[in-house]
């Protein structure tokens, strides 16, 4: 465990432990800015950039799992089984 919590640490300072700035696109996204993580716009967790696999093209939004993802969608009205208001 304290090797995996090492391993995470060297990648986070090895970036400069700052966010990057994300274009997030359709199956993709393209870095603007460098750096070492994002921020799940539902939690407020850093998620590194090389483990980033949720988020929003519509609303250009990162998220640290599906469940925040979907809480996201549903916070949004944006599932097709919910009507428009």
């Amino acid at each position: 465990m304290r090797r995996n919590l090492q391993s995470m640490m060297n990648r986070l300072e090895g970036r400069g432990s700052r966010e990057a700035k994300i274009r997030y696109l359709d199956g993709d996204f393209q870095i603007l800015m460098p750096g070492s993580h994002v921020i799940c716009a539902m939690t407020g967790e850093m998620i590194p950039v090389d483990e980033l696999r949720y988020w929003s093209v519509a609303r250009q939004e990162a998220y640290v799992s599906c469940a925040a993802s979907l809480e996201a969608e549903k916070r949004a009205g944006a599932l097709p089984t919910q009507k428009k208001q």
